[in-house]
């Protein structure tokens, strides 16, 4: 197994930011062929999920539906008033597998790898695994 790391910075509380490009290059500079590339998000409250990348708005969609089912105000008994994106990250989830053939992930067409946050702006890291 060969192990990497990006560096994400977001600027806003709540973002979607696509890494399939920086996981891609990972990739090609490593010269990995055959396998599978894992994906892990070490945070509480940010996440990792594979989604339709064609269009910005699914991004946005994505957001504001995760805001009105788990809104940043509520009765939450978590004292640091993040408790809507320690639930937001768990259900987004915080790792995501992809098969990688002749140096390239097998996504779907319009798939690409969104980095999620939640609690920003922060500075994060995302951790990338090639298994051979």
């Amino acid at each position: 197994m060969e192990l990497f790391q990006i560096k994400v910075q977001t600027t806003k509380r709540e973002e979607i930011i696509d890494i399939t490009d920086k996981i891609q290059d990972i990739i090609n500079h490593s010269k990995f062929e055959n396998g599978l590339c894992r994906i892990f998000v070490p945070h509480t409250t940010a996440g990792i999920t594979i989604n339709e990348n064609a269009d910005p708005n699914v991004k946005i969609d994505f957001l504001d539906i995760l805001k009105k089912l788990i809104p940043q105000s509520s009765n939450y008994r978590h004292i640091e008033g993040n408790s809507d994106s320690h639930v937001k990250a768990s259900l987004t989830g915080f790792s995501q597998t992809v098969i990688v053939q002749n140096g390239k992930m097998l996504l779907g067409t319009w798939q690409g790898l969104w980095f999620c946050e939640y609690d920003g702006p922060r500075s994060r890291t995302v951790l990338i695994a090639l298994e051979r």
